[in-house]
């Protein structure tokens, strides 16, 4: 791999010659593939080899998977390199927790929290760039995520309307990438000298913010995809120095380097940080800090108080409620949602917890039920993901052809016996959408953004 020569030479002088030899030529060995599985589905994926689990993620595995199988399409699975997959684990959310993933798309972490969490408390999954937060939205579709608020806004957007509203802030930074130049070579044209600088005043900003959403005595993560002390170690020295946080220790596998002290201002506790190099770990370049921000005393001030949840956010109406009930009757048992309420004729359940979000851009708003549609109610794409498959009164078993040609948007027949109405559609032992059946046919509400050839 052709790497910048100011690339070069910068590593020669940080690590010396000896190992920036061995860092350099790991960037010409093939990237390593690997997998979560997800523990929110009933059925674990059976046509995947699980024999090489990975000693440093509960849910990982090495190998690769397909995009275009049954266990990706329903959830079951989710494709994330081995080093990226270490920051959820560091970050690894108690149940019931207030959570929030500033920089969220396209979802790796997200939905790595999401698997601890298993749908309790709340999850607010950010991401500024609004092509990306659709991505972040499917993701976390995909994997059953009931408890999680997808939003589009700014750091400081969110900081004014939440202070002090989080137990956990995941905060993985926009960065200089130069973890991963093997993995995307292009990223390598948009490095130069000072662009980790540039970084890193960004950096410090996001985390300005973030700082301010969480409570006293709570915990911030911090990681990035790059080896630029000016992102890693610095920025855990300014956050110390300049908000009293202290540096958490976290556990390191086989292959798994300490932070540099040297690389900042020299304080030890920069080492409990963790470093993951290439040439030392089967992955790709990664950095993890874990801080806990300072006690305050108890202060005698009346709590804030939430009302409301957000503009044009309303409780269901009495007639929305029965053609709910009545689609919930025929199909559904053994669900339980939590608050239910209605955005832009869309039925959602969620989570109690859930502030008031004014100003704040919602991209999802909890789980997505389904829709009201001129005096019937029609259930949605997200709701059958998160579903297992004796929570249908009704469903389908389909086989692998058929479901090809589910996700590819086209009918096909079932039973001419089975009654009219709607089916959750399960294949390989997951749920993978919703059909209704008419006359033996089963029509395709397979959503068309999302349709593929297989």
């Amino acid at each position: 791999m052709k790497l910048p020569t100011d690339f070069v030479n910068k590593y020669h002088k940080l690590m010396g010659d000896h190992e920036a030899a061995e860092f350099i030529s790991s960037f010409d060995q093939p990237t390593t593939s690997a997998f979560r599985v997800n523990p929110l589905k009933a059925v674990q994926p059976s046509n995947l080899n699980l024999s090489s689990p990975t000693v440093h993620c509960q849910f990982g595995y090495h190998g690769q998977v397909s995009g275009k199988t049954v266990d990706h399409q329903s959830g079951a699975v989710y494709s994330q390199e081995p080093s990226a997959m270490y920051v959820g684990e560091v970050a690894h959310p108690n149940l019931g927790e207030k959570v929030l993933d500033l920089c969220a798309a396209p979802g790796g972490k997200t939905t790595h929290l999401g698997s601890y969490l298993q749908n309790t408390g709340l999850l607010i999954a950010n991401e500024i760039d609004s092509k990306r937060a659709k991505a972040l939205v499917e993701n976390v579709e995909r994997f059953g995520m009931t408890n999680t608020i997808v939003t589009n806004t700014n750091p400081d957007r969110m900081a004014a309307q939440l202070p002090e509203f989080f137990d956990r802030i995941l905060v993985d930074a926009p960065c200089s990438g130069e973890g991963m130049f093997r993995k995307d070579p292009d990223a390598i044209q948009y490095w130069s000298l000072d662009y980790p600088v540039e970084c890193a005043e960004r950096q410090r900003t996001i985390l300005t913010q973030a700082v301010k959403n969480l409570k006293p005595g709570g915990e911030l993560i911090y990681s990035t995809c790059t080896f630029a002390p000016e992102e890693d170690e610095q920025i855990i020295a300014w956050l110390v120095e300049t908000y009293g946080f202290e540096v958490q220790p976290i556990k390191k596998y086989p292959g798994m380097d300490d932070g540099r002290p040297q690389w900042a201002n020299g304080n030890p506790d920069l080492a409990k940080c963790v470093r993951i190099f290439p040439h030392h770990f089967d992955g790709e370049g990664h950095f993890i800090a874990k801080l806990k921000k300072p006690e305050v005393e108890e202060e005698s001030k009346e709590p804030r108080r939430f009302r409301g949840i957000g503009k044009n956010i309303e409780m269901p109406t009495k007639e929305q409620n029965q053609l709910f009930n009545e689609f919930a009757k025929l199909e559904l048992k053994g669900i339980h949602f939590q608050k239910l309420v209605v955005f832009k004729d869309n039925l959602y359940s969620i989570p109690e917890e859930t502030p008031n979000l004014t100003g704040i851009k919602i991209v999802r708003l909890g789980l997505e039920i389904g829709e009201f549609k001129k005096n019937r109610f029609e259930p949605s794409y997200a709701l059958a993901l998160a579903m297992h498959p004796e929570q249908a009164l009704r469903n389908v078993t389909i086989d692998i052809e058929e479901w090809k040609k589910y996700v590819h948007g086209d009918t096909f027949t079932v039973d001419p016996k089975l009654k009219k109405g709607w089916y959750l559609l399960v294949c390989e032992q997951q749920p993978v959408g919703f059909a209704k059946v008419v006359n033996g046919t089963a029509k395709n509400f397979f959503p068309k953004g999302l349709r593929f050839s297989v």
